[in-house]
């Protein structure tokens, strides 16, 4: 699976040594089990998914997460994301929306050791006894940006979200420097819809 992220362009290697120490097995559903190393989105239930690992590959890429960072992440889903990140040494905060899937995450980062603060709640409106943030990675697609994500973007920090329709999304990167806000586009993604009240209804 590494060997194919590098032969896709993913260049991080930090990124690379995480992702090749959290082992995704872990957090793939046991009918699923032995497509664990694909590079492709599996179920995990609730009408869910696991990130294909490319697309979280590259995400993180975008995000670019340093030591001691804290990242929000809203859609912990099966919670591989969210350990990828704290491989990487960023402290981690993530909101999921199903209350199942949080448990079953939670047991894996547990049994795996991560120290990554979670709640059960709605993704869109952020968490803002935390903020402010270095990064925030939003692993479903919005119809536009969440306005609480961008307050509670701190200065310098990242935001990695796909916008788009219920069929396809483009990534946003969106970057800030004091109250500006510089994005830059990357099309051809496709993620479950982001629900919530500053999302899809």
């Amino acid at each position: 699976m590494i060997d194919l992220l590098r032969h896709r362009g993913i260049r991080n290697e930090r990124l690379l040594t995480a992702m090749s120490v959290v082992d995704r097995k872990e957090f793939v559903p046991g009918p699923f089990a032995n497509r664990a190393y694909e590079d492709s989105a599996l179920p995990i239930g609730e009408s869910q998914t696991i990130t294909q690992p490319y697309t979280a590959a590259f995400m993180t890429e975008c995000l670019d997460p340093r030591e001691g960072d804290r990242i929000l992440e809203v859609g912990t889903g099966s919670g591989y994301q969210a350990a990828i990140l704290a491989e990487m040494g960023a402290r981690v905060f993530t909101i999921e929306r199903h209350m199942n899937l949080l448990t079953e995450a939670r047991k894996v980062i547990e049994k795996l050791g991560y120290d990554i603060a979670s709640k059960c709640g709605d993704g869109t409106i952020g968490w803002k006894e935390f903020a402010p943030f270095e990064g925030i990675l939003v692993t479903a697609g919005a119809p536009d940006v969440p306005q609480p994500l961008l307050e509670q973007l701190g200065e310098g920090g990242r935001l990695v979200i796909p916008i788009g329709d219920m069929d396809v999304q483009n990534l946003h990167v969106i970057g800030r420097r004091k109250e500006r806000y510089e994005t830059r586009v990357v099309s051809g993604f496709k993620f479950v819809p982001l629900i919530g009240k500053k999302g899809w209804k």
